[in-house]
């Protein structure tokens, strides 16, 4: 799983947690003020750089100044709060840390001057996200850049603009992300009085080029970050540039690069007594034996971050080392030990509610547990991942239909504001013709003509703009119902069209063919087999050409009168109104070796892709009572991850249920592969080209396995 970043390194599991904000909290809010005569101001400065990594002693300074700073400028005293609430949070002191950043809000407010607001409000910010209250952090570092924005203050407003980078992208909105890190940047390399500034923005902009797999930019962003950091002559400052290294070399494959970065930070942190820091390199070392699969090492260090986080009260980055500690035991062997130590590290992540970071820990979690054969556990697993998963698209659909809508109602505005103009133009013409009327009756004649072709030149551009009116209409209309990079249905459509349909009638006799064969209509629904890999590996490019490609596919397996659907971020779903009943499993076939055969050239690769399918008749009808089409799909899903968990590259389908009266759906959907053990459900397996592992009842010489008896026999 990739690491995330932050200013103190790199952690894994996560993009960033509070030490990204705490790491710029510790640059100077108030850099640029105005000199103290007394010597007061420059050392709360030194208790900053001390409280970046021994915030202990740094707390013992700053209380000692207090005494000092009643009489001393705004801006000095101002400095004073935030430092103390920044150095009681580094000491696990949080409630002391909130009232420090209280009072320098409502000092600032008292001052009436919005800056210092604006780093009270940035200090808050800092600790609530500690206290994993996520949305309230976002919220207040929003507000103060509402209030910073028209600071002459270029500290302050580096500081925000980076702040609210790193925001944007724990919301998942890396364009916005990316375009506010690097106007931080550019407005940090205008201070010229600190160059601690330009270290922090340039450190989170590696940490997010990274994130999007921009190494190049990374390794170039990251080659100045290292020129900035020999220039500060800090060890502190270089172990985390050389946490940010190992960040990058891990992700872009350079283990061996990874690993000596993370020795040599280490070795910088020991020698300071930085125990915070300490404690986050601990957990790399952890990561970086995890990627090479050696567990026992992988273990050690884990266990000796906890304790490191346990002294230091870091509940983050704890969790990070319980996920570790987790994938450690699992590949040892030591399941029950490892799924312990793996939930309680993503509980504190669900705490967060940053739904980035815990789906790529479940996505890792049901792959660990697929791997040591707990099926059931990775089932689950994946079925949470796909609920955070789904729930993300989905947000991110919003986002661009809604961009799209303001874009329109900006274009319509503006065509308002011209008509409007044009409108004002006529009726000055008119005033000047009642005039000319008065003293020059021989112009008359001509100034109605003029009049009419400004009226006829007025109804045209009338008419040219009601008719763009109507293009982006229907332009609006086809992006609410297709997806942008597929150009097949969405999701909502789908679900807007099937609640329009009339439910199914058991009361009435199903149509058939002349031929005598049932006709259905049936539901697929497919996952791309590793996605992830294809996007780690190649990148998110790649990705997209897979997911292109397997649309033209479907479009070619598939009629002209089914319904194709991207269903989620590397999820199909068709739904094929009428069918053979004999069919269903035949077109399940075509899909998987449709796609499997093919092989997508991105650059200098080739990539083959296979998927997992979960199928179903609709309507499916236990008890004479038709199943609505939402617990139709829910059932189809399930089948799927059936076919995932019992070796991918192949489709369970879902024939109809037996003994039914013996059972309930809700005992079904709680688990599919129960009920079919039991022999409650009849399902087949149809498998694709060279399948990663045979299925749990094979029938030889045919690729479409029935299951009904084979479930009677594994289910007594």
């Amino acid at each position: 799983m990739a690491g995330f970043r932050n200013g103190w390194g790199l952690v894994r599991a996560r993009p960033r947690t509070i030490a990204v904000a705490v790491a710029l909290a510790l640059s100077p809010l108030l850099a640029g003020a105005q000199a103290d005569p007394s010597s007061l101001y420059p050392r709360i400065i030194e208790a900053r750089e001390q409280s970046r990594f021994v915030p202990d002693q740094a707390l013992t300074t700053l209380l000692r100044l207090q005494s000092e700073a009643a009489g001393a400028p705004p801006a000095t005293q101002a400095e004073l709060f935030n430092q103390l609430s920044v150095a009681n949070m580094r000491a696990g002191k949080n409630d002391a840390a909130m009232a420090a950043a209280d009072r320098l809000i409502a000092y600032g407010k008292s001052l009436h001057d919005d800056s210092i607001t604006a780093k009270g409000l940035m200090a808050k910010s800092y600790v609530l996200f500690d206290r994993a209250e996520v949305d309230a952090s976002h919220q207040m570092v929003f507000d103060a850049e509402k209030l910073a924005a028209t600071s002459t203050n270029l500290a302050l407003r580096s500081q925000i603009e980076v702040t609210v980078g790193q925001a944007y992208a724990e919301m998942g909105n890396f364009p916005a992300a990316l375009v506010k890190l690097q106007n931080g940047v550019d407005t940090a390399r205008q201070v010229t009085d600190d160059p601690v500034m330009l270290f922090g923005a340039l450190n989170a902009l590696v940490n997010l080029y990274t994130q999007l797999k921009e190494y190049d930019k990374a390794s170039t962003a990251l080659d100045e970050l290292l020129n900035e950091t020999e220039k500060l002559h800090s060890p502190g400052r270089m172990a985390i540039a050389k946490n940010t290294e190992y960040g990058l070399a891990i992700d872009s494959g350079q283990p061996k690069r990874a690993l000596r970065a993370l020795l040599q930070s280490l070795d910088l942190e020991r020698k300071m007594g930085a125990e915070r820091m300490i404690g986050m390199t601990l957990v790399n070392l952890s990561d970086s034996y995890l990627k090479e699969h050696d567990y026992p090492r992988a273990a050690q260090y884990a266990n000796e971050s906890l304790r490191s986080t346990q002294q230091t009260n870091d509940k983050s980055v704890e969790a990070t080392a319980r996920v570790n500690l987790g994938q450690a035991y699992l590949g040892m062997g030591r399941i029950a030990e490892g799924k312990k130590q793996y939930e309680a590290g993503m509980a504190r992540y669900e705490q967060e509610n940053n739904k980035p970071d815990l789906q790529a820990a479940l996505r890792e979690y049901g792959e660990a547990l697929e791997r040591v054969g707990d099926l059931a556990g990775a089932v689950s697993a994946y079925h949470r991942e796909r609920a955070i998963s789904n729930e993300l698209f989905e947000k991110r659909r919003q986002q661009s239909v809604l961009e799209l809508q303001e874009k329109y109602e900006a274009e319509k505005k503006q065509r308002q504001i011209q008509l409007l103009s044009q409108e004002n133009q006529v009726k000055g013409t008119e005033i000047d013709n009642r005039r000319l009327q008065q003293r020059v009756w021989w112009l008359l004649a001509l100034v109605f003509a003029l009049a009419s072709m400004v009226v006829g030149l007025l109804y045209r551009k009338v008419r040219h703009a009601n008719a763009q009116l109507e293009v982006k209409n229907l332009e609006l209309k086809a992006q609410s119902t297709l997806d942008p990079l597929t150009s097949l249905y969405n999701r909502r459509h789908f679900q807007d069209f099937m609640r329009g349909m009339m439910p199914p009638d058991p009361a009435q006799p199903e149509k058939r063919t002349v031929h005598g064969d049932d006709i259905v209509g049936a539901l697929f629904l497919l996952d791309v087999d590793h996605f992830k890999n294809i996007n780690d590996r190649y990148g998110h490019a790649a990705g997209d050409a897979v997911l292109k490609m397997i649309a033209e596919n479907l479009r070619i397996a598939l009629r002209e009168t089914d319904m194709i659907v991207r269903w989620g971020g590397e999820e199909f779903l068709a739904f094929l109104p009428a069918i053979p009943r004999h069919g269903v499993d035949e077109i399940a076939r075509r899909i998987l070796v449709g796609i499997s055969s093919q092989a997508i050239r991105y650059q200098e690769h080739e990539i083959s892709v296979n998927v997992s399918v979960g199928f179903a008749p609709f309507p499916l009808v236990p008890a004479d009572v038709p199943l609505p089409w939402e617990r139709a799909v829910n059932l189809v899903d399930m089948a799927l991850y059936l076919a995932k968990a019992h070796g991918r590259n192949r489709a369970y389908g879902v024939r109809g249920f037996e003994n039914f009266e013996q059972t309930s759906m809700e005992a079904i959907e709680q688990d599919l592969e129960s009920a079919w053990r039991a022999g409650y459900v009849d399902l087949s397996v149809v498998l694709g080209g060279d399948p990663e592992t045979p299925p749990p009842s094979p029938s030889e010489h045919s690729n479409v396995v029935p299951l009904k008896h084979a479930a009677h026999k594994a289910g007594h």
